[in-house]
């Protein structure tokens, strides 16, 4: 008799547990479902959410975009390659009706402050090469639909001197010992480079000067190969003057978006959802246990199953108000909302959301709306 009392103890505990998780997941899903979006130009749905983990609130911003009525366009700060400036004034500069912040980027007071942390290119231009086969946003924009792909993504640029092929290091950063960088005209009129290496100035294709002095004109018309001390072995001795040479971008991807071809790309840690399914990318991208498993503000972008694109951002670090998501709680959220694909980008006191001339969400910092490297620009379509 004890024996079945206590079996039918266990078995009365065990379905209040299995009723409170679907009592639970209901609730979700009631919450997802009453997703109240308004439509404010064509294309262009919003959102405000007031979402709980547990006891603890999260303030949620959402945009779901038609990409037949949109475009998406990436732009960097100062629409240079270097440099740092808020979302909302690069918005409202490109006079897009939209945007959030991007990648992420060198934060620090140096001359390369801005410099992107990770892949980006731009109308096709690489600006920054990709970093441990981290999450990578590609857009194309054709003439009736802007195309998007997510993928772990690794890009990088050859030196092309007749028939030789040589890697470099980096695309307009700061240069190292022992590096050799691309300095682009998106860098700046200068390399801003130290003394004790080598410079190879290209103009139309053809070398035309090499300089020992530091910090060389980048031409307009060309760029500038910097070595990071005086080389004399392969392949610099193949760099002489009226040498024709040319760069040339490989690209080796380890999840999908083979064979997409890309005029924007922009970086995050990492990617959420994949082909229908929660799969957190962090341990293959090399990302910090602490950066993925705490609580932060979040930016992230999503495919959803009926092909429209989702800009989201969640407030964070706001006891009270808005504690922030891991990247966990932040797939989960994105998957019932019916995302296949999804990424995470830069986030912390870099998330911000501008719609319709103003900023939508709470940045974290005390300062109010940081300055970042990229953003991701909303653009209406012409519509025929």
């Amino acid at each position: 008799m004890k024996r079945r009392r206590a079996t039918t103890l266990v078995f009365a505990k065990s379905l209040s547990i299995i009723l409170c998780a679907l009592c639970a997941l209901c609730a979700l899903c009631g919450e997802l479902s009453a997703q109240d979006f308004k439509q404010l130009h064509p294309g262009v749905e919003y959102a405000q959410v007031d979402h709980r983990i547990g006891p603890d609130p999260v303030k949620i911003n959402l945009l779901r975009l038609d990409l037949k009525k949109v475009r998406l366009d990436v732009h960097h700060a100062r629409d240079s390659s270097i440099g740092t400036e808020t979302t909302s004034s690069l918005a409202t500069r490109h006079r897009a009706i939209a945007a959030i912040n991007a990648g992420f980027f060198k934060l620090d007071s140096t001359l390369t402050a801005g410099d992107a942390a990770g892949v980006l290119m731009i109308d096709g231009v690489l600006l920054s090469e990709s970093q441990n086969s981290r999450a990578a946003l590609l857009i194309t924009n054709g003439p009736s639909a802007t195309r998007i792909a997510f993928a772990n993504l690794d890009i990088w640029t050859n030196l092309m001197a007749g028939p030789y092929a040589y890697p470099v290091n980096g695309i307009d950063r700061a240069r190292k010992e022992n590096e050799f960088v691309v300095y682009t005209p998106a860098f700046g009129r200068t390399t801003l480079t130290s003394p004790g290496g080598t410079e190879y100035i290209v103009r139309r294709g053809r070398v035309t000067k090499i300089s020992k002095t530091a910090s060389s004109p980048i031409p307009p018309d060309g760029f500038v190969l910097s070595a990071g001390r005086d080389w004399n072995d392969d392949p610099f001795k193949k760099l002489f003057v009226g040498r024709n040479v040319r760069l040339a971008n490989r690209r080796g991807i380890t999840r999908d978006a083979d064979g997409f071809v890309a005029e924007d790309i922009t970086n995050g840690v990492a990617l959420l959802v994949k082909d229908g399914r929660i799969e957190v990318t962090w341990e293959l991208e090399k990302a910090a246990k602490a950066f993925v498993e705490n609580r932060h503000p979040r930016t992230a972008v999503a495919k959803l199953k009926d092909g429209k694109f989702l800009m989201v951002t969640v407030d964070g670090r706001q006891p009270g108000i808005s504690v922030g998501m891991n990247l966990q709680e932040l797939a989960e959220y994105l998957f019932n909302l019916g995302a296949t694909d999804a990424m995470n980008l830069d986030g912390g006191g870099s998330t911000t959301m501008y719609l319709d001339g103003k900023v939508v969400n709470t940045p974290s910092d005390k300062e109010g709306e940081r300055k970042i490297g990229d953003a991701i620009l909303v653009t209406l379509r012409k519509m025929k």
